[in-house]
């Protein structure tokens, strides 16, 4: 049976997950539809959007979207028309490196999904909304550690977006997450035994003990969807990582 209005404010409503398709955007998806409300996800690959719509209601709907490309981007919105929620999420695999190994134009270029295409889809998508917008940020913009020059600019620079368009767009609600380490497919660049090595390491020192999963996520971007009293804020959501 799904929830009624009177008890979730999800419940009939439309979400939009862009980054739906792979790790937190999925989660959310998956989340909000649980909680009654019509999802649609879009990403830039189709056999991802095709596989997570086989784990998601039969109402939702799916689509292939460059978010690097502004016709594509308005073109998606302007198909759309209404809805409730936009939830950005989208992102390609995380890069570390010193700064006396970067390379300028491969550093301009990893800004273009995490800024450039939030920044594109609220242009188009925010006539459209009635709602909210929720970011993704990360606990580098506040805590960097050697290596993640990239990583924080593009946090700091989303945090800082995050509360211009909470006033250029109000009454429209606009917040962001900002994960600490999460085990998502954000981490693919690196081996497995990385992987599970950084996991565990942070297992260890986190006070909360343990690594989080994109389902733990997507409970904070669901309260900043029903959370009517909250704008312009970036809630961190990290085991404590920005303590220790």
């Amino acid at each position: 049976m799904q929830p009624s209005a009177t008890t979730n404010a999800l419940a009939n409503s439309t979400v939009v997950v862009i980054g739906g398709s792979s790790g937190i955007g999925f989660a959310t998806a998956k989340a909000a539809a649980q909680l009654g409300a019509r999802v649609i996800i879009a990403s830039g690959n189709s056999e991802r959007i095709a596989g997570a719509l086989t784990q998601l209601p039969e109402t939702a709907k799916g689509y292939t979207v460059d978010v690097t490309s502004e016709t594509q981007v308005k073109d998606f919105f302007g198909t759309l028309g209404t809805f409730d929620h936009l939830v950005y999420t989208a992102g390609e695999n995380i890069k570390l490196g010193t700064l006396a190994d970067i390379v300028v134009s491969e550093a301009k270029e990893y800004f273009n999904i995490r800024y450039w295409g939030a920044m594109l889809c609220t242009k188009y998508a925010a006539k459209h909304i009635k709602g909210s917008i929720t970011f993704t940020s990360g606990i580098s913009a506040n805590r960097p550690g050697s290596g993640w020059s990239l990583g924080s600019g593009i946090c700091s620079a989303m945090e800082g977006f995050t509360r211009a368009m909470s006033i250029e767009l109000a009454p429209l609600r606009v917040n962001a997450v900002s994960p600490g380490v999460v085990k998502t497919p954000l981490w693919n660049s690196l081996s497995e035994t990385e992987r599970e090595t950084l996991y565990s390491h942070y297992a260890t020192i986190l006070p909360v003990k343990m690594v989080a999963c994109a389902d733990d996520l997507a409970k904070t971007y669901i309260y900043l969807m029903q959370q009517n009293y909250a704008t312009g804020q970036v809630v961190i959501v990290d085991g404590g990582g920005s303590l220790v």
